[in-house]
């Protein structure tokens, strides 16, 4: 390695990535001293979010089903609609909202309430209903339960046919906002706590809430 190799490896862009890191550790470290409670709700609240993103996904099934009278393949149709969801809510939550906020990324707490939010909105609610649509399109047509339109006529004939479960559908899409806005105002208060003790040295669970 050369002399100015060996700078290069100095650059304010390495030192930047070293600081970050420092910091993870050091908020990594201050974590694991916070109450049960507070980081059960960090380690866990994410799944609870996802789990009403698969009962949204159930739900949605069930009404394409009904409208659609397809009375076959029910087990088919329901572990996808349980599972992406489920999977999906809980990697979008933790990449956009819970690593940002604990890796010292995201210190606005409006800026991660509504991403909380519009995970919870977008994907645990309004992303379970588009799913179920191509699903549930394609056995209809296989077991031929509802004739379906030509392709001039599709875009009109889904728009039509998911409005009742929208409408159905919207108060599952409310819960979905709120809870994702609960969980990350909480999450961000925990990591203000986080940064209160970084700061005082004071142990966690003496911190004001």
């Amino acid at each position: 390695m050369t002399g100015r190799e060996f700078f290069e490896l100095d650059s304010p862009q390495q030192r930047l990535i070293l600081e970050r890191f420092k910091r993870m550790e050091i908020i990594q470290k201050m974590f694991n001293e916070l109450p049960k409670a507070d980081q059960n709700l960090c380690n866990h609240g994410k799944y609870f979010l996802a789990a009403n993103s698969s009962l949204c996904g159930l739900a949605a099934n069930n009404f394409f089903r009904s409208i659609l009278h397809v009375r076959k393949a029910s087990l088919v149709s329901a572990l996808p609609m349980a599972v992406i969801p489920f999977l999906s809510t809980a990697a979008i939550y933790e990449a956009f909202v819970y690593d940002p906020l604990f890796s010292g990324q995201l210190n606005c707490e409006v800026c991660a309430v509504i991403r909380g939010g519009l995970v919870g909105a977008v994907v645990g609610g309004f992303y379970p209903i588009f799913l179920a649509i191509p699903l549930n399109g394609s056995l209809a047509a296989r077991y031929m339960s509802t004739p379906l339109p030509g392709k001039e006529n599709l875009l009109r004939y889904w728009l039509t046919t998911s409005q009742p479960v929208f409408r159905k559908m919207s108060l599952g899409i409310l819960v979905q906002a709120l809870t994702g806005l609960y969980l990350a105002t909480k999450q961000h208060g925990i990591y203000i706590k986080m940064l209160l003790q970084m700061n005082s040295g004071r142990d966690p669970e003496e911190l004001p809430e």
